[in-house]
């Protein structure tokens, strides 16, 4: 488990299933996402889901976001890990709207940023977000995340952005308490 200043972030378990499949059906989420809402019975997803947590990938990592008192409220992911480049991109989403504008997003953001650029060889981390979403931009741009270009992707326009171990060092340390209290605490089975 890995804490930051607002959230901890644990490895997917099956009990997310629910939460995960509501989500992904959700069209207005479907749509931040830049995809199409979720439309096969839970039953399939299930099957599915449980194999992915069953079989993890070696080219990504997913988290489940979960609030101080435990409630899962979204996930956050690294993935297309490229070790030869040091590099991997970003995804996050926070399902429970209950949480949204409250900072849950940024902190969850700078405490899987800590945890990368402290614990893993990578360093440099990208995502693109849809050029539309400027809440999204915003938040990214406070968790020291800089505009390097553009994309056009499947009839989206993507805002590219990114961050370097070096930058993250120079500009996130002592900024906020996301980066100086983390702390990863080894919990058994997640």
């Amino acid at each position: 488990m890995i804490t930051g200043g607002k959230v901890r972030l644990r490895e997917k378990r099956l009990a997310d299933a629910r939460d995960d499949y509501n989500w992904q059906s959700d069209p207005e989420l479907a749509q931040l996402d830049a995809t199409s809402a979720l439309r096969v019975p839970f039953e399939e997803y299930l099957v599915e889901y449980s194999y992915q947590i069953r079989h993890p990938s070696d080219v990504s990592r997913h988290f489940s976001i979960e609030s101080p008192d435990g409630k899962h409220i979204g996930n956050c992911t690294y993935y297309n890990i490229n070790a030869s480049k040091a590099e991997a991109e970003i995804g996050i989403m926070i399902g429970d709207r209950n949480y949204w504008d409250h900072g849950y997003g940024t902190d969850a953001i700078d405490t899987l940023l800590a945890y990368i650029f402290r614990d893993t060889n990578l360093s440099r981390i990208y995502l693109k977000t849809l050029d539309w979403n400027f809440r999204a931009q915003r938040s990214f741009a406070k968790s020291g995340f800089r505009a390097c270009g553009n994309l056009s992707r499947d009839g989206h326009s993507f805002v590219l952005m990114e961050q370097t171990r070096a930058q993250w060092q120079t500009g996130k340390t002592g900024k906020n308490g996301a980066s100086d209290n983390l702390r990863a605490d080894r919990v058994a089975g997640g």
